[in-house]
Formats: structure tokens, C-alpha cells, sequence
């Protein structure tokens, strides 16, 4: 079927082990590729899928890291780019699930969650990470058995930037992504998303976001919204991706690809029939949806107020 004529690209959001037949065979047909995280789970189809790319002659694979696409954080690389915290010496930060199924294994802490903060960080700091170390603390009882949780991961980049990662599955509490870098002249800090707080039978309070839907729904409804866009402007992708100047005129629904569509693109596909198309993005609105919090070596404090990343009149793309 991706071979098809009228088929000019392919969504695979399959199980990772099938992205290594799912994958290599989109990119033989010529077909620009979105394929969520993890791209491979062995090394081996990892570079299954790399060779195939390279073996076309030009690279047509973007994989679905969404967390670039983040208001949040596109504002927190828009502070670093700017060298307003001058050069980033160390990073702090936490990924934390309430909990996680049987099925949940000590190496998906790396395969499956740690990877979302390997591939931002190297996009916030423009930077390779060189060494890794894992650390595993005293377990908490709120685990199965077979399970490490939590663990403490420790990296240095080629620069020398120092990122300690805090992967807790079973914390209880809540979906709880941090991310702080300190830089020579200040730190930045990725804003909590936004939530109203109560003040009533003295004590405040606000509510913790408790799944990943919550938190990066704007972020995975952006991230292919300008998938799709760039392919049909002819424009290079925003992640790993390039192609020629295809009109889009159908996308492979997954589920023929032995898949399951996320349920945003599902209603999107039930509303068009056929095809898988993206809802306009939120723009402006997105990006002040929440502002950094930046620290100065002089002691004042950005927060809130204006944001960081001005926004204007165009979609956000």
C-alpha cells in the first residue's frame, strides 16, 4: 500500500519492535515517514532503519519527539540560544509517572521514558552527550518486583554540561516533568503548566497534572500539525526528516500499518473520513500559555508577565 501513488506519506504509530519492518518499508517507496518514539528498541533495527535511509540517498524519516514542540520549552531554548544565562554548566530533571503497568521493565526507563529528555536535551543545549551513568536509590515499595524504581541518570555532554535525570515511574503523586538548567550567570526553569490555585481552610493548593495527555496534547497536536505543513510547503522538517515537494493527499492510516492512531488523529480521521488531518495549531494562544522562569546573576526574576517568546500575527508552524 505505501507504495501507492496517491499514498506521498506514512504515520507509524506502531509497537516499537514493528517500526523496523514498518519503517524501512516506507522509506524504499520513496514516502516521507513520521514514526513515534522509540524509532528502534534494538540496535540492530536501528540501523536497519538508518541504512535504509542512507541507502535512498536522503533522509525522510522524522521521529515523533514532541517535547521540541512544547510551548514550555521552546521558550527555555529561546532563553538559552539568547545567552541571557550565559553558558549552561549543569542541567536538573525529574520525569515522573504516577505509575506504570506489569508490563513496565527497568530498561523502558531508558528505551521508553528517559529517551524524551535525551532528545530534547540535546536539542535545548545543541550539544552530544558522550557518557552515561545509571544510579539506582533505595526502591520505593510502590513497584512490582521485577522492577529498578526509581533511577538517577547521570550524562556529559561534549561540552562538558553535567545532566542529572531523575526517572520515577511510581511516584504516586502525579505526571511531573522538570527541567533546570544553570548556566554561568543565571538558570532557567521550565514553567509548570498552567493551573489555578485554591486557597481554602488555610492551605493553597493546586492540582498536578496526572498523565501525559494533560501536559503534551498541544505539543503532539503541534508537532504534526508542522509535520505535515512542511511537507506540503516543500520546507525542511522541524525533526529529522527531508523530502522533495509532495502534495499531501492521503496519509496511511496507521492501524493498516498493524497500528493504533492516537486518539486526537483518530477523531481527526473519523471527522475526514480517509484522511488524517491535523487540527489547525493554537498559535499565539500556545505560546503564552506559559512563560520560563529566569534567574539572573544580578538576583532579578522573570516570571509570568510578558513572555519570553514574542509571538506575532503568523501561525505558529
Amino acid at each position: 500500500m505505501v507504495a501507492a501513488d496517491d499514498v506521498d506519506a506514512v504515520l507509524v504509530t506502531s509497537w516499537g519492535r514493528t517500526h523496523a519492518e514498518h519503517v524501512p518499508a516506507a522509506v524504499a517507496a520513496g514516502k516521507p515517514v513520521f514514526c513515534e518514539k522509540p524509532l528502534a528498541t534494538t540496535v540492530a533495527n536501528g540501523l536497519k532503519i538508518v541504512e535504509a535511509g542512507q541507502a535512498h540517498g536522503r533522509r525522510l524519516v522524522q521521529v515523533g519527539f514532541m517535547r521540541r514542540y512544547d510551548a514550555g520549552y521552546r521558550q527555555l531554548k529561546q532563553v538559552i540560544d539568547s545567552g541571557r544565562i550565559g553558558e549552561p554548566l549543569i542541567v536538573h530533571c525529574a520525569h515522573r509517572n504516577p505509575a506504570v503497568p506489569l508490563s513496565y521493565t527497568s530498561d523502558m526507563a531508558a528505551l521508553d521514558t528517559a529517551v524524551h529528555e535525551v532528545d530534547v536535551l540535546r536539542w535545548l543545549l545543541y550539544d552530544e552527550i558522550v557518557s552515561t551513568q545509571v544510579v539506582t536509590p533505595r526502591a520505593t515499595s510502590k513497584r512490582f518486583p521485577h522492577l529498578k524504581d526509581p533511577q538517577i541518570m547521570l550524562f556529559e555532554t561534549a561540552k562538558g554540561i553535567r545532566i542529572d535525570l531523575e526517572v520515577f515511574v511510581n511516584c504516586q503523586y502525579g505526571y511531573d516533568i522538570q527541567c533546570e538548567t544553570v548556566g554561568e550567570e543565571g538558570l532557567v526553569r521550565l514553567p509548570d503548566p498552567a493551573a489555578v490555585g485554591v486557597r481554602t481552610a488555610g492551605a493553597h493548593s493546586s492540582e498536578v497534572l496526572t498523565d501525559w495527555a494533560g501536559r503534551f496534547a498541544d505539543a503532539f497536536d503541534t508537532e504534526f500539525h508542522e509535520w505535515i505543513t512542511n511537507l506540503t510547503e516543500g520546507d525542511e522538517p522541524t525533526g529529522p526528516s527531508g523530502g522533495t515537494r509532495p502534495q499531501i493527499r492521503r496519509v496511511v492510516p496507521a492501524r493498516r500499518l498493524h497500528a493504533v492512531l492516537p486518539a486526537s488523529a483518530r477523531r481527526r480521521r473519523e471527522d475526514r473520513g480517509a484522511e488524517v488531518v491535523p487540527a489547525r495549531p493554537r498559535g499565539p494562544a500556545l505560546l503564552r500559555a506559559a512563560a520560563v522562569q529566569v534567574v539572573l546573576a544580578r538576583g532579578d526574576r522573570a516570571a509570568g508577565g510578558r513572555p519570553l517568546m514574542e509571538a506575532d500575527d503568523r501561525d505558529h508552524r
